[in-house]
């Protein structure tokens, strides 16, 4: 799984262009994440030294992204061509409806993880075993 995730107002409080105050377990969901196997690119509008500035931020408290403003570390910035960057999931305090608390979105990308066995159906829960 690839979750691009914006930097102010998602990790952080908006205070651009200084860092705002951390939004509660926004590192810590992001880290256990990282746990499970879950790439995380920072996806956002800071560039230069403010970009540096958020990056540090994050790796002082020990989250390392997988990628920063592209799909792969790899990948050449071409300003000709869209930096498009292609997830599974976008975490952006500007959605439509919100940002949903961390504790929210861990549970829900967790879910999405591990998701649960579908029932056999209303048959199986009255099969007899043979002995």
């Amino acid at each position: 799984m690839i979750i691009a995730v914006d930097f102010d107002g998602t990790i952080v409080k908006n205070k651009f262009p200084a860092i705002g105050e951390e939004i509660p377990f926004a590192i810590d969901s992001l880290l256990m994440l990282q746990k499970k196997g879950v790439r995380i690119i920072l996806w956002t509008s800071r560039h230069g030294e403010h970009l540096t500035e958020a990056i540090r931020y994050c790796r002082k408290r020990g989250l390392e992204f997988y990628a920063v403003n592209k799909n792969y570390p790899e990948e050449s910035v071409n300003s000709e061509v869209s930096r498009k960057i292609v997830a599974d999931w976008y975490l952006d305090s500007r959605n439509l409806s919100g940002l949903p608390s961390w504790g929210e979105i861990y549970q829900t990308l967790v879910e999405e993880l591990n998701p649960k066995p579908k029932s056999k159906g209303f048959k199986s829960l009255f099969s007899w075993k043979k002995s």
